[in-house]
């Protein structure tokens, strides 16, 4: 019977599962949705987990095969109870003979940097930033949540954009090209129907509107670019604070990965970005690499199991 282990990377919008066997070799790769844990819905979280999990197996052909070790990184088990919760409801589904439970951060940090120091920076849906120092110490910036925080990411940017579109309506503002653009990505007619848009939009949903922001912005209406540069300190905000907790300062020299549906390579706003932290955080390195979670899911599944990782 071959050993295979998964490893799951579950955010707001979409949730990977990648099957692997003990060498580290990829047997398949399937998208499901979001699988961001909110407080007290961790049962929901781990539905979608199990069933993108189980596709994942279909997609390998190894349905009849038990993973030797399921490891999850997701949004939203930053704090322990959260992730105890996840833990919880995973192991009543017996999906795997050994589950781990990590904040989607952990996991692309391992992907990024293997043992080694570094900031990753995450922005998707929501924001959050993770650190390793030299000297092995962690840390977080960021990440609690949408209601209070995730500055910087899709659904803030989102969030922010649909008041500019008011306060233009009102007068308060000058006219904005992001007013029709949000309508068009809301798929509604007038400013008014935003009202119930709004209150039943999850994060996911709110983020929708940050491809509408950029949109405008790289075409010129000044409220959308200032809304990106906005978004852009917010999120230089979170590299040079943990710059300065793990590596004394920002400038001493910090790799820094970028990830996430708004910072992939030739996003407008990982553009903006990585300039930007030439001055506010002038010691950063910026991989040039992409940052794949899934992989560290499975790289930190085969850690446990006492596999190789290479291949992965």
């Amino acid at each position: 019977m071959p050993a295979i282990v998964v490893g799951v990377d579950g955010g707001g919008t979409k949730t990977r599962a990648l099957v692997a066997d003990e060498s580290g070799k990829a047997l398949a790769d399937v998208e499901g949705p979001g699988s961001a844990v909110k407080p007290g819905q961790a049962d929901r979280s781990a539905q979608v987990i199990a069933e993108t999990v189980a596709l994942a197996l279909e997609a390998a052909e190894m349905t009849h095969v038990m993973p030797k070790v399921l490891c999850v990184g997701v949004a939203g088990v930053g704090r322990e109870n959260e992730r105890q919760a996840l833990w919880q409801a995973l192991a009543e589904r017996e999906i795997s003979e050994e589950i781990l439970v990590h904040a989607d951060a952990t996991v692309a940090l391992d992907d990024a940097f293997g043992d080694g120091p570094g900031v990753l920076l995450i922005a998707g849906t929501g924001s959050v930033a993770f650190g390793r120092g030299p000297t092995g110490t962690f840390a977080r910036c960021g990440g609690w949540g949408p209601a209070i925080g995730d500055e910087g990411s899709g659904a803030w940017i989102g969030r922010r954009a649909l008041s500019v579109v008011t306060a233009a309506a009102d007068g308060r503002e000058p006219e904005t090209a992001l007013t029709g653009a949000v309508l068009t990505a809301a798929q509604v007619n007038e400013v008014s129907e935003l009202i119930a848009w709004a209150a039943a939009a999850t994060p996911a949903m709110l983020a929708t509107l940050a491809p509408a922001v950029m949109s405008e912005a790289a075409a010129g209406d000044l409220r959308a670019n200032a809304l990106l540069s906005l978004a852009v300190e917010e999120l230089t905000l979170h590299v040079r604070a943990l710059a300065r907790q793990l590596f004394t300062d920002e400038r001493a020299s910090v790799p820094v990965a970028l990830t996430g549906g708004l910072l992939k390579r030739g996003q407008p706003l990982r553009k903006r970005l990585e300039q930007r932290m030439k001055s506010a955080v002038p010691g950063a390195i910026v991989q040039a690499g992409d940052v794949d979670a899934a992989r560290g899911a499975v790289r930190g599944a085969l850690r446990f199991l006492g596999g190789n990782a290479v291949g992965v």
